[in-house]
């Protein structure tokens, strides 16, 4: 990892260095954050002459070598103290909450931006739609391309931010070019690496957030990670990563949930857990205490589905999704959760 004694290289400096560690079969990935950016060295950065010979650049203040398999997720790297904003808000400061439809019906745009401006009522951070969805049986309804523009418009009357899930390159472009807030990968592309490789590469730039679920069938919390070091690598820090229950299943809820990783994820990565309650259990009515749950372990926030009128949504809506009175309230608890887990920490040693 290199760091350099300003804010960032230069063009000419940046081509210097490029030009030394492609000698050695590596590639350097600037990771741009809010105050500084750094260099990531991707390869064997341990070459001794390599190393010699970008610390001798009078435009370098060192270079750190990584021995974590995460080079930019772990939580000693030079990214530890790299923050995600979202709309203004800054993960960890608060609970950050996602709220809103499973999937948008393009026929009957008004129930999305009537709950739009619900979540945004009941305390809501950002708002979900469903643009696109994965789905078992082919003859499902899979979404539809138009549905970006009933999305855009909700985050135009409400003024926060937007999340929806992409698949593909091709519903990625569309997403990116409209300049959506909050990428979601679902568990299902979860270990699609090219993908995630693509992610990285075409939000490099942009202040586009990519909230990574867990696979379904994913084991390790390492191979979780590995897949956001994907995304990172590629150009993106400002990776959320979501637990949303794996399988097999557990008793009547549609997954065995998993918010309970939080703590392993948060001893080895720096990056902030949004957990999802509403796939995790799969109905409506045990997704307050799922959600409680994940914050009570530690979570940064959670993703939750919610229907100004479940019973006339779509996709996994009249199953799962609370109400906007149910979301306030359960807002409320979660900030009450949230001063807490301070007055605690505050108090209790993190290390023994």
């Amino acid at each position: 990892m290199i760091i350099p004694k300003e804010s960032k290289l230069s063009a000419e400096q940046l081509k210097e260095v490029i030009s030394i560690v492609e000698e050695y079969n590596c590639r350097v990935q600037p990771i741009e954050g809010h105050h500084r950016t750094i260099y990531a060295v991707l390869g064997e950065e341990r070459e001794t002459i390599m190393v010699n010979r970008i610390l001798g650049l009078d435009y370098i203040d060192r270079f750190d070598a990584v021995d974590s398999p995460f080079k930019l997720m772990d939580v000693h790297s030079e990214l530890a103290n790299h923050r995600i904003v979202v709309g203004g808000k800054m993960l960890g400061e608060d609970p950050f909450v996602i709220a809103g439809h499973c999937t948008i019906d393009p026929k009957n745009p008004e129930l999305f931006l009537e709950t739009a401006h619900a979540v945004k009522e009941a305390g809501a951070s950002a708002i979900r739609g469903g643009v696109w969805k994965p789905r078992t049986m082919p003859y499902s309804f899979q979404g539809d391309d138009s549905s970006m523009k009933i999305l855009i418009e909700a985050r135009e009357q409400t003024g926060i931010p937007v999340d929806t899930e992409v698949m593909d390159e091709h519903q990625l472009n569309i997403a990116v070019e409209a300049g959506v807030d909050i990428l979601q990968v679902g568990a299902r592309n979860a270990l699609n690496y090219s993908l995630l490789k693509k992610i990285g590469e075409l939000t490099a730039d942009k202040p586009i957030a990519v909230l990574l679920k867990r696979s379904m069938g994913m084991g390790p919390v390492n191979e979780f990670i590995a897949a956001a070091e994907y995304i990172a690598a590629g150009g993106n820090p400002d990776v959320m990563l979501c637990p949303r229950g794996t399988a097999p299943t557990m008793d009547t809820y549609r997954n065995h949930p998993d918010e309970s990783i939080t703590p392993l994820l948060k001893e080895k990565t720096w990056a902030p857990v949004v957990v999802d309650p509403s796939h995790s259990v799969g109905r409506a009515k045990y997704v307050p205490s799922a959600a409680l749950a994940a914050m009570a372990y530690g979570a940064d926030g959670v993703i939750i589905e919610t229907h100004c009128q479940p019973a006339k949504g779509i996709g996994d809506d009249p199953k799962q999704s609370i109400t906007p009175k149910v979301l306030e309230k359960l807002i409320q608890d979660i900030n009450a959760i949230w001063e807490i887990r301070k007055h605690y920490n505050n108090r209790v040693p993190q290390t023994v």
